[in-house]
């Protein structure tokens, strides 16, 4: 099972690809860690993020994506832009599914990851994609293991 895990701030997708098999998980490689789209207001730009985002998914072979929950209202709400990359994914055809902040939180209390976060290579604006799929691991919201 791979799952993408994104944090979407702004106008920015930030995105952590984690493999689960028989009980172990990896980090994987990934040739685009970071979508940014400078000009959300632009059609085309959606467009491009959604065919862009698409084919990563397709030539990774990505099962499930996991996605952070924003607030629609008060102070950590999430932003218009955030809410139309949201809906740009969720038009892709694998299972999307949204996590709030708070399940992340208590699940990985609950289950601390293995691997410290500095010994996975990633970048820091990756952590909270990491830990989202790490959550969809631990509640148990895909469908079938590998």
């Amino acid at each position: 099972m791979l799952v993408c895990g994104i944090e979407l701030t702004g106008n920015e997708a930030n995105i952590c690809l984690l493999k689960y098999n028989t009980g172990a998980f990896s980090v994987l490689e990934c040739r685009a860690r970071l979508f940014t789209l400078p000009k959300l207001a632009e059609t085309d730009a959606i467009r491009h993020f959604h065919f862009s985002f698409n084919k990563l998914m397709e030539d990774y072979k990505v099962d499930e994506v996991a996605i952070i929950e924003r607030p629609l209202k008060g102070k950590l709400a999430g932003s218009a832009n955030s809410f139309k990359l949201e809906t740009a994914i969720q038009l892709i055809p694998i299972p999307v599914t949204l996590i709030n902040a708070s399940t992340i939180k208590e699940q990985t209390k609950r289950n601390p990851m293995p691997a410290g976060f500095d010994e996975l290579g990633l970048k820091k604006f990756q952590k909270q994609a990491l830990l989202v799929a790490y959550t969809h691991h631990c509640v148990g919201l895909y469908t079938d293991e590998e």
